[in-house]
């Protein structure tokens, strides 16, 4: 669909129309749908306006919404159960006060009026206990719809805002999991860490918007690239980072030097004028878990070959053994 309509494949615009295929945002589809009917062809601009409208929204908004929905439902719940309770109460009232009149000897005409009376009174009991069902019934949709908000704003408060891969917060629990699962199961574990070469020249020289999009950019790329298992994150600035469980460090580098060179082939053009920006390039350094190690050590071991990259010349992968490579011929 995005290449149908000309979209580029921003990280943005791809979640708004996997959000349309799967359905999850009825809203979302009856706009989309609507569009589709109309004959209106979906623009760039027009995919900003609607991501803009059903995917992008204050985490803490949603959350407080969800709460305040969760508390209505659960009050008019309460209220269902407490007229219930009323109900069944006066109930067991007549019941109590029939029983008691059986037991006397009651003429034909009084028979009938208990009789009537108490077939009132199970209708009024009936009509009370189906009210509450619908009620129920109602809300566990409610508690349906909201649950799957609330898992929609969960993820999304894992995610960087910009370019919609884990962001901080998600790659340190990332890593806290990562390292003890492979200390546990002795699998290999590599950190990868990539920094944009020359990012911020290039956010002075065409402005931050298109910064913006670099960043996205390089982060599908990023993403794209791994497998399941793995987690991209953004790291903070123009860093990049992916924790790759059960990748040694031969594997971590192939990957690094696939994503270096689909950043290197992209070739950027300025959506609003169609000015031609060149080519960018990142640099990688590459860190293999060790037993002794902490998250902080193993980054720092990472950020150390990403220093090295970038020292070397910039647009190339460093691993741990090519610095120690490095050692072993300078000392030789």
């Amino acid at each position: 669909m995005l290449k149908r309509s000309s979209i580029p494949p921003y990280p943005q615009f791809y979640e708004l129309f996997y959000t349309y295929a799967t359905g999850v945002n009825p809203s979302l589809n009856n706009r989309i749908n609507a569009i589709f009917r109309n004959g209106t062809s979906p623009s760039s601009d027009l995919a900003e306006t609607l991501y803009e409208e059903f995917l992008k929204s204050d985490v803490d908004d949603r959350l407080t919404n969800v709460s305040e929905r969760m508390t209505a439902r659960i009050d008019a719940v309460h209220d269902a159960i407490d007229t219930a309770m009323t109900s069944a109460t006066a109930y067991s009232g007549s019941l109590e006060s029939a029983t008691d009149d059986l037991e006397q000897a009651l003429s034909p005409e009084s028979f009938r009026a208990l009789a009537s009376r108490l077939l009132n009174e199970t209708r009024r009991m009936q009509d009370t206990n189906r009210a509450l069902e619908q009620q129920l019934q109602s809300s566990r949709d409610d508690i349906a719809a909201l649950q799957r908000d609330l898992d929609d704003a969960r993820r999304e408060s894992m995610l960087d805002p910009l370019t919609k891969i884990a962001n901080r917060k998600s790659f340190d629990e990332g890593m806290d999991v990562a390292i003890a699962d492979a200390s546990r199961t002795g699998d290999p574990l590599c950190l990868m860490m990539l920094d944009i070469d020359h990012f911020k020249n290039f956010n002075d020289t065409y402005g931050h918007q298109t910064g913006d999009q670099v960043l996205r950019l390089v982060a599908m790329l990023l993403k794209s690239n791994i497998k399941g298992k793995d987690l991209a994150a953004r790291y903070g600035g123009e860093e990049l980072v992916a924790i790759l469980p059960s990748t040694d460090v031969e594997g971590a580098v192939i990957v690094a030097e696939n994503i270096r060179k689909a950043i290197q082939a992209k070739e950027l053009l300025k959506r609003s004028t169609n000015e031609k920006l060149g080519r960018i390039t990142a640099s990688f350094g590459v860190a293999a878990f060790q037993p002794s190690d902490t998250p902080a050590s193993l980054i720092e071991r990472a950020d150390r070959c990403l220093y090295a990259a970038k020292h070397a010349g910039r647009n190339r992968v460093v691993s741990e053994k090519d610095l120690e490579g490095s050692l072993r011929r300078a000392a030789g």
